[in-house]
Parts: structure tokens; C-alpha cells; sequence
């Protein structure tokens, strides 16, 4: 199958995760893309091919020489976010881009310009793919998923490339912070993975955020307003008192590259309760650690003014995988070889969020992040470049090479 066309295929079953769901998977439909994923699979001839009541799928595609090789693994998620709706996607694939304004939906009036996306202009002359402006596209991660499907067919179809054992493994729940929750390491059995969960081509991350969850319930005491005067406590002002302890110049929208910050994700309520919801990023263990400690001391601040009305329920999500990923620097050696290899200049970078990789490298899988081409994701104006996806998938192919040719193996 053409990688366009599985792309596509995958694209228009929705697969959206809910983050109010206790569940694993958090909603039963992403079972429908992990059932079409294993029917490939066991057409085109993979082996160990199995799904499990979580919707973990895992195959093996065997090795093909007697050398002594490491077995890699490859891993891509099915859900996409709840950040959008992802029923009905239509996606449309735009031919030799031009560089102008694209119209996702005339009916609408959404445009898609360079003028608010200037990524788009690096594309020119490339065939894109894009939404109809009322769903997200699913790139994130279904790209992922096709282009790993699409190498495991061409070393099928091309046995002269010699390549050991490949494990490939699919998640459901990445986009909620659950898809390692219950991923078997064990099971897999790989040396080292990969997860094709990146963006623009040539991104290669083996450093994320330090990551942590902040909820805070706060309890006021409401009393009418006309006799309020020293009785009322407003638990909305709280709310608003607490985050103006938080530095304001450290926002998601106020930085970048290394720089972490604190993000009111909602804040809800009334005078006599609220909620907030914040999430905390650093990729300095340290910083991270002292981000937490503020939230804690701004909480306990607030509950000595006001009479312990806030209460704080603070948990680590995943950590920063560079501490796990830098010791087996071969890893990443591997997959920068593979990209120059394929005309493809890396772009190592951190990554400004995090992976299921993050949280397994943690579990004793190593397994830095590749990309897999979408941009502006989680949004009606994501979209794929064709040759990005195309070299996704041809990266594969070519870390399986090189990992059986020994090729930048550390030495013993």
C-alpha cells in the first residue's frame, strides 16, 4: 500500500483519547484503528503479531541474517488529542504547493496562510496534506504508525537488505500521558526503541521536559455581598492570587528552547469554589524541583493568610530521558547516521513536551524520538508534508541497515 494512501486510511478513523476516562484504552474506537493495524500486519507476513484487552499491539518482523545483531524496536500511538475533535477527518492532499494562502474550508472562511505559518513556505513545491478545516489531521501520530508500516513492507519486499529482528509496538493514550502505562518491556524485548512521534523533518530528541501536574481545590466562604465586609472569602480571587505568586515571564507562550514554565491548563468555579489545573515543565531536574517547591510554598502561603482553604495534589507525570539516552550515545548515533545517510540533516533538539519514549526509557527502554513529518499539530491547521512522511519511513529502513552492518557500534 502506498504510504499516502495507509496515511489517509488511518486519518479518517477517529481515535480521539479522553482524559476523563479511567479506562485503558480511554475509548474503546481507538481499538478500530489497532484492528486494522494488525490485519496489515499479519497480511503482509509479520510474526508474534498480538493484541492485547488494552490496546497494546506489538509484532515482530524476524531477522533475515545470522549475525549477531541487536534487536530495535520501532513505536507510534493511535489516539490523537482531545485537544480537537478527530471525527470525520477528511484530509485532502494538495499537489505541488504553490506558497500561498490555502482555503481548508471556503464555508467557513478558514484559510491557512504563510503569513501566520511561515513553515508552510519550506514546503513549497511539495505535495502537503491537509484538513478541511473542521477536525485535526491525526498526524500526530498516525504518520507515525504508516511510516513504520511502510518500512516494515519494503524490508519484506527486499530481502537483500540484511537487518536483524525488529520489534514494532503501537500505544493507545499518548496523548493523555497514559501510553506507557502499560506497555510490557518485557514482551518487546528490544535493546533500544524509537518512537516516529516527531514533527518537521530531520527532528531527533532525546531530551524532554520534566514534567509534573498541579490540581488545586480551593474552598471560599460566600456571604451575601451587601453585609460581606470581613466574612466573605472569594475562592475565585484565591485562584487569582495563586497564580500571581507564579513568575508571569515563565509561560509556555513567553518561552522556548530550554526554558520552563508554569501553565494554568483551567481554572474554573465561584465564590464559594474553585478549581485550578496547571501543569509544570523543566528540563533541569533541579529547576523542576524548585518549579514544584513553589507551588507547594505559594499553596502553604495562601492557606496560613486564608485559614487552609487550598488544597494541593501535586504529581510527577515523566522525567527528562536524556539521563538514560545519553549512556548508550550509540543509539543516537545510529539514527543521525541514518538521516545523512538518506539526505536528510539532523536536528537534534529537545523537546518542548514529551513522548511515551520519555517514560519507557525510564522503564529500561532507551528510545529517543524521530520524526515523522506533521506540523501544527493538534489543530484544524496541521498538516503533512509527503516527502517528510516518505523519509520517516526510509529512515527506518535505514537504521535496520546500519544496526546489522555494525555501523558506529560502540566498541567493547
Amino acid at each position: 500500500m502506498d504510504i499516502v494512501d495507509r496515511f489517509i486510511k488511518y486519518a479518517r478513523i477517529d481515535t480521539q483519547s479522553d482524559e476523563n476516562s479511567t479506562q485503558t484504552p480511554s475509548t474503546q474506537k481507538q481499538f478500530n484503528l489497532a484492528k486494522e493495524v494488525e490485519k496489515e500486519a499479519v497480511e503482509m507476513g509479520l510474526s508474534d503479531v498480538s493484541l492485547d484487552n488494552n490496546c497494546y499491539l506489538m509484532a515482530t518482523l524476524p531477522a533475515n541474517t545470522r549475525k549477531d545483531t541487536p534487536v530495535i524496536g520501532f513505536i507510534a500511538h493511535f489516539d490523537t488529542s482531545p485537544d480537537m475533535s478527530g471525527e470525520n477527518v477528511n484530509p485532502r492532499v494538495i499537489k505541488n504547493y504553490d506558497g500561498n494562502d490555502i482555503v481548508l474550508n471556503e464555508a467557513k472562511n478558514v484559510i491557512m496562510s504563510p503569513a501566520d505559518f511561515p513553515e508552510l513556505l519550506r514546503h513549497t513545491g511539495e505535495d502537503i496534506i491537509v484538513t478541511d478545516g473542521t477536525t485535526l489531521l491525526g498526524a500526530d501520530d498516525k504518520a507515525g504508525i504508516a511510516a513504520i508500516m511502510t518500512a516494515m513492507q519494503y524490508l519484506l519486499d527486499h530481502p537483500e537488505i540484511e537487518h536483524g529482528k525488529i520489534r514494532i509496538g503501537f500505544t493507545p493514550d499518548e496523548e493523555i500521558g497514559r501510553g506507557a502505562d502499560k506497555f510490557d518491556v518485557a514482551k518487546f524485548g528490544a535493546q533500544w526503541a524509537y518512537t516516529m512521534d516527531g514533527s518537521e523533518l530531520g527532528e531527533l530528541e532525546y531530551e524532554n521536559f520534566n514534567a509534573a501536574s498541579a490540581k488545586i481545590e480551593i474552598q471560599g466562604r460566600n456571604v451575601h455581598p451587601g453585609y460581606a465586609k470581613n466574612k466573605m472569602i472569594n475562592a475565585l480571587h484565591l485562584a487569582n492570587e495563586l497564580i500571581a505568586l507564579l513568575p508571569g515571564e515563565e509561560r509556555p507562550e513567553t518561552t522556548e528552547g530550554y526554558e520552563g514554565f508554569f501553565h494554568l491548563i483551567s481554572q474554573n468555579g465561584t465564590v464559594d469554589e474553585a478549581k485550578l489545573s496547571l501543569i509544570i515543565r523543566d528540563h533541569d531536574r533541579t529547576r523542576f524541583e524548585e518549579r514544584k517547591a513553589l507551588m507547594v510554598k505559594s499553596v502553604d502561603f495562601l492557606n496560613q493568610k486564608y485559614g487552609n482553604r487550598l488544597k494541593l495534589e501535586l504529581t510527577d507525570q515523566y522525567y527528562n530521558m536524556r539521563e538514560k539516552v545519553e549512556p548508550v550515545q550509540h543509539v543516537i548515533d545510529y539514527a543521525s547516521r541514518a538521516m545523512e545517510e538518506i539526505g536528510v540533516k539532523p536536528h537534534i533538539r529537545p523537546i518542548r513536551g514529551g513522548t511515551d519514549g520519555a517514560r519507557l526509557s525510564f522503564m529500561g527502554l532507551p528510545c529517543p524520538n524521530i520524526f515523522a513529518g506533521g506540523m501544527n499539530f493538534h489543530g484544524r491547521y496541521e498538516f503533512l508534508p509527503v516527502p517528510s512522511l516518505k523519509k520517516a519511513s526510509e529512515v527506518i529502513v535505514k537504521i535496520a541497515e546500519l544496526v546489522a552492518k555494525g555501523a558506529d557500534a560502540p566498541e567493547e
